[in-house]
């Protein structure tokens, strides 16, 4: 059985093309259907954090101004995470403050995202939206903490993935789910959802 990485950054700005910069970062780690182990870390990349982001995460310039410097950091995280494949919820923004601090300590990612918001899509469709606090709420999964601190949305994700795995195998009989199919699914339209699941069904075995 594989183990995924969900992956969640908190940042002071939306893109690390306008020179934001992340101020925490964790990683929760689930296989066989649980959470196995958990990094997290604040970093500080000499960057303030304006007033707006700190109302939202809670994370304060004078946290930053304490916490170990970004490098060491990602080095860590690089560390734990290991080859593990990647999941987050809204992918396209985690994937790229990822990929921005590991260019900066002059690595780069090896694997690829899945993303809960794309499978929420397709799996969860009358979901009134598909926001992380929304599904959490929807599906009736636990909440881990203060929404917008990585931690608490990591393990919040990690609890949704959990839960559409389960779902997957229940609606689909699968014996097992992996983060192939995830990225499969992700891809694909609603309408097609089902014949590609039967194609990776027929290969897998039934339970």
């Amino acid at each position: 059985m594989e183990t995924l990485a969900v992956i969640d950054f908190e940042t002071t700005g939306m893109s690390p093309d306008d020179g934001s910069r992340a101020t925490e970062i964790a990683v929760v780690l689930v296989r066989e259907g649980r959470i196995v182990d958990r990094y997290q870390s604040l970093m500080n990349a000499k960057v303030p954090i304006p007033p707006l982001i700190v109302q939202l995460t809670g994370i304060t310039n004078a946290m930053i101004r304490s916490a170990p410097p970004a490098a060491e950091v990602m080095r860590q995280a690089t560390e734990f995470i290991g080859d593990c494949p990647l999941i987050a919820h809204n992918a396209a923004f985690d994937r790229k403050f990822l990929d921005a601090e590991l260019a900066r300590i002059h690595q780069s990612r090896r694997q690829e995202f899945a993303c809960t918001v794309l499978l929420a899509r397709h799996l969860y469709p009358d979901a009134p939206n598909h926001r992380l606090g929304t599904l959490v709420e929807y599906a009736g999964l636990p909440v881990a903490g203060r929404a917008h601190r990585a931690l608490a949305d990591a393990e919040m994700t990690a609890h949704l993935l959990l839960r559409m795995e389960t779902d997957l195998r229940t609606r689909y009989r699968l014996s097992e789910v992996d983060h192939e199919l995830l990225r499969r699914i992700q891809k694909t339209s609603r309408a097609a959802l089902d014949p590609i699941i039967e194609r990776y069904r027929r290969r897998t075995p039934v339970r």
